[in-house]
């Protein structure tokens, strides 16, 4: 009798990737791109941007405790979220950008899956030693040498994880003064959470998901594809030059048989998630180009000439299999596709500088009161009341003059005057960053009609000057 066959599995078990490590041109730069990134996620909360001695001095800071956020000279307010909105979008147009020029350098260099990935392979190559010896130690038993390498690995990881937890809470709130109250126990319970999350994701991610972010968790590969065509810039195995592949003893017995490919598997060795770059275009390849470095150094060791594995486009990859010579990477940038993708990101770029240059650091708003809608004085005037809120987006306390336009005849006062303090105008001093709330009460002329539109304006009364207007309508019986 015949047993029935298991089901297939949907889901393969974890292979483990041990990249071996390498040196050349493309790996140096991936040292350099995460020093270089390492070092602004880690050392920017701790800048200081003079702003007067009414704003935090912490070049880049989230303030949600106040609605503000602040990146050196610039500072954002709540109803400028438009601004954030902008930077997303150029963030968006320049993954774009980035892919249709280069593929996934963005994935292979400065994706910060990538960055922390990195350094826990180095830390790893540092405790187990490189690829052969990672190996020997994933196959071996648990003893007491294999434990105590994997709780040094594993502390080394978690220190890494805690830091990078840790500088996340910093761009929320002063940086100093937050670091103090965190070791001291006395910081807000969310900087606690927060710095444990961050760390557990940075450890699990870092550490044992690494390739599989990469491939099954991302969605950037999949969006990617359908940005990529025969002009794009990617890592590219030329298979015209490197097969049929074979051991260097039997190239150079038979070297019209072989192409450069001498099968020594070098490039799978040193790939971050554990792909074959001669299968052709994959998901899993991030681009990073440490299989250029390698291959480049076995071809120099054979004498043949580099490039068998190298960034270039497909259309460069057929002229060179006819016999064109090979034509310079940063040629084929310029296409329309890219011209196109980075002048729409300049364009917004340009905008948002203009906006930014050309907004108006106090604005003024009013609201009338319903109830009741007027009121009529003994004097036969009427009168409305209104609720002014001048908003005050310098460092510093302004001293404002408030007055209307389009209403003649009429008076100003606040709820802390007098009528017979009215006039023309009311003066007021809003603080630095901050909304004064200010009630004032307009006195008009009966003899008018019943609703008649008109004007705040607001006046900076400082040596910078600015002003704003707002429309409002006065009531009549």
């Amino acid at each position: 009798m015949l047993m029935p066959a298991d089901p297939p599995s949907l889901y393969e078990k974890r292979k483990g990737v041990y990249p071996k490590a390498v040196d050349g041109f493309y790996r140096r730069l991936k040292w350099a791109i995460m020093a270089v990134t390492l070092a602004i996620y880690w050392g920017t909360p701790w800048f200081r941007w003079d702003r007067g001695p009414y704003a935090p001095d912490q070049a880049v800071l989230v303030d949600l405790a106040h609605r503000r956020f602040y990146m050196f000279a610039i500072e954002i307010w709540p109803h400028e979220f438009y601004y954030v909105a902008g930077l997303l979008i150029m963030a968006g147009i320049g993954l774009f950008l980035v892919t249709s020029a280069v593929g996934r350098a963005w994935c292979g260099y400065a994706c910060p899956q990538t960055v922390w990935t990195d350094l826990f392979q180095h830390v790893e190559r540092f405790v187990d030693g490189d690829r052969n010896a990672q190996v020997r130690l994933a196959k071996a038993p648990w003893t007491l040498a294999k434990l105590g390498r994997r709780a040094a690995k594993w502390s080394l990881w978690l220190a890494i994880a805690f830091l990078t937890g840790g500088a996340w809470i910093f761009y929320f709130a002063d940086a100093p003064t937050l670091q103090r109250d965190f070791w001291s126990g006395t910081a807000a319970p969310v900087a606690y959470a927060t710095t444990a999350l961050l760390t557990a994701t940075t450890f699990l991610l870092g550490g044992f998901m690494r390739e599989q972010v990469c491939i099954y968790m991302c969605p950037w590969p999949r969006i990617q594809t359908a940005m990529l065509d025969e002009k794009s810039l990617v890592v590219t195995y030329k298979a015209w030059r490197g097969e049929q592949r074979g051991s260097l003893k039997k190239a150079q017995a038979h070297p019209a048989e072989f192409g450069d490919c001498i099968d020594c598997n070098q490039c799978v060795a040193v790939c971050p998630t554990g792909i074959d770059i001669r299968e052709g275009p994959q998901i899993g390849c991030i681009t990073c180009a440490l299989c250029i470095d390698a291959c480049d150094a076995v071809m120099a060791q054979v004498g043949r000439p580099r490039g068998l594995i190298d960034y270039c486009t497909q259309e460069d990859a057929d002229a060179e299999q006819k016999g064109a010579p090979p034509r310079p990477a940063l040629s084929a940038l310029l296409h329309p596709r890219t011209i196109a993708y980075l002048t729409v990101w300049s364009a917004i770029g340009a905008a948002m500088l203009f906006a930014l240059g050309a907004r108006t650091r106090i604005d003024i708003a009013a609201q009338q009161d319903r109830n009741p809608i007027f009121v009529r004085l003994s004097d036969g005037a009427i009168r409305n009341a209104y609720m002014v809120k001048v908003r005050n987006m310098e460092a510093r306390p302004r001293p404002v003059t408030v007055a209307v336009d389009g209403l003649a005849g009429a008076s100003l006062w606040t709820d802390a005057m007098a009528r017979e303090q009215a006039g023309p105008s009311v003066t007021a001093t809003v603080p630095a960053d901050s909304v004064a709330k200010l009630r004032i009460f307009i006195a008009a002329p009966a003899a008018g009609p019943s609703r008649q539109d008109f004007a705040f304006t607001l006046t900076a009364n400082d040596r910078e000057g600015g002003g704003d207007h707002e429309p409002a309508r006065f009531e009549r019986p």
